[in-house]
């Protein structure tokens, strides 16, 4: 099959095929029809499978002849502003920029003008977008909610809603925003739903949401692409670094590397301790500014960096294909994420390798994630840095903190017992 089969609008099949797309993936498959003809689609699949082409040709195709339709100019020579008709809501700044970046890719020859906005950097250019005129705009919740308050935005000509990836909007606590969004999208015609897992609050939400939708599923969220090669590292984690070091060594100066870790100060002391190794890297999470997290992407695609250190919200939806290996530093909490994590490789139907290194306190996590995948991951055996603490970890307390008396220099009841035993003496 080929997109020239769906019945889209032939500049959109023409720029789809500039981007060497050969043939839809099973998820495009699926969805791509209904939505031409305007049903509500609800849509789950794993990242990395294509959910972005499967609502972006729809919406082109479905905006594109009318948008020829609409004058430039009102009765007194005026130019019409272009009202927003489709609005694409997504958690993370990076998933947005890449959304956008396809729309303009898939609509290279469409009259149709896309917009972005999101939090992070300065509204001003964003605003002058809007007042330009957007069809299409892509948006995270919280700067979108802000420039409505504002009066930037009229939501009244929104005619198509998508909200992509919604568990992960629940994750990062946007679902009031979203609720508030929806509320607001009154002259809505259409929507299209894609989540990689389904919750029960997402669940609420769809019944709540959509109009008797198209369901599409796609490899189910326990399933791990069979290219991708598994195994696990069974480590102290005193010794992850020193066996991080020796993987680079094994991979060899050509690898493009995905490192995830759990925390946003995690991140950046691992890329400070590889690059004293001599591993330069690149760290990407919520506490950096945009530009740094650009800057970051652009490194590393590039091949300007070929390590990415990254935390689970700032590299969902991150679009690399060029991705050799994924290392899970820190396993996850939740077994799904780990799916989410590797499928960062082996993408484009290519090879890819997802080493995961585990100390006795993740063990349990490391069964949880086999028994999600159901299968084991295969033990790396050469690990020169095998476990040799097999009793958990006891965190200790933390101090008291002092007293406000000691804190201003004042000495406590034990060091004054010292000073008149000394003075005695």
């Amino acid at each position: 099959m080929n997109f020239d089969e769906f019945g889209l609008d032939k500049r959109i099949t023409d720029a789809i095929n500039l981007q060497g797309y050969i043939s839809p993936t099973p998820i495009q498959q699926k969805a791509i029809p209904p939505a031409i003809i305007g049903r509500d689609v609800l849509g789950s699949a794993q990242t990395g499978t294509g959910k972005t082409c499967a609502f972006a040709a729809p919406i082109l195709h479905r905006l594109g002849n009318a948008a020829e339709n609409i004058p430039l100019l009102d009765t007194n020579g005026k130019k019409i502003k272009r009202p927003i008709r489709a609005l694409i809501l997504t958690p993370t700044r990076e998933l947005a920029l890449q959304i956008d970046e396809s729309f303009r890719a898939y609509g290279k020859f469409m009259p149709l003008k896309t917009g972005i906005i999101m939090g992070g950097v300065d509204q001003g250019a964003q605003i002058k977008v809007l007042k330009a005129g957007v069809d299409i705009l892509t948006a995270t919740p919280g700067r979108f909610i802000d420039l409505v308050n504002q009066g930037c935005i009229d939501t009244s000509g929104i005619e198509i809603f998508v909200l992509d990836e919604a568990d992960r909007m629940l994750d990062m606590g946007f679902f009031p925003d979203v609720k508030r969004i929806i509320a607001m999208l009154t002259s809505r015609s259409q929507t299209l739903f894609f989540s990689a897992t389904m919750p029960p609050e997402v669940k609420k939400l769809t019944d709540a949401l959509l109009t008797n939708p198209v369901r599409v599923a796609v490899a189910p969220v326990s399933s791990t692409v069979d290219l991708i090669d598994q195994w696990v590292c069974l480590t102290d984690r005193v010794s992850k670094l020193d066996l991080l070091i020796w993987v680079f060594k094994q991979i060899g100066e050509d690898a493009s590397v995905l490192i995830f870790a759990r925390t946003k100060h995690g991140a950046d002391k691992l890329c400070d301790k590889l690059r004293r190794a001599g591993i330069h890297g690149r760290a990407i999470h919520g506490d950096k500014s945009q530009g740094a997290r650009q800057d970051a992407l652009s490194d590393f695609k590039s091949g300007k960096c070929r390590v990415l250190v990254a935390t689970d919200i700032a590299a969902r939806g991150l679009d690399i294909d060029d991705i050799t290996h994924v290392i899970n530093y820190e396993l996850p909490s939740e077994a799904e994420t780990y799916v989410h994590r590797i499928g960062r490789t082996g993408r484009a139907g290519k090879a890819g390798t997802a080493i995961s290194f585990c100390d006795f306190d993740e063990e349990k996590l490391l069964k949880d994630i086999e028994k999600l995948i159901k299968k084991k991951i295969d033990i790396e055996n050469s690990n020169p840095y095998p476990m040799t603490v097999f009793t958990k970890t006891i965190k200790q307390p933390r101090p008291p903190r002092p007293s406000r008396r000691q804190s201003d220099g004042q000495p406590s009841a034990q060091q004054g017992d010292k000073v008149n035993a000394r003075r005695k003496s």
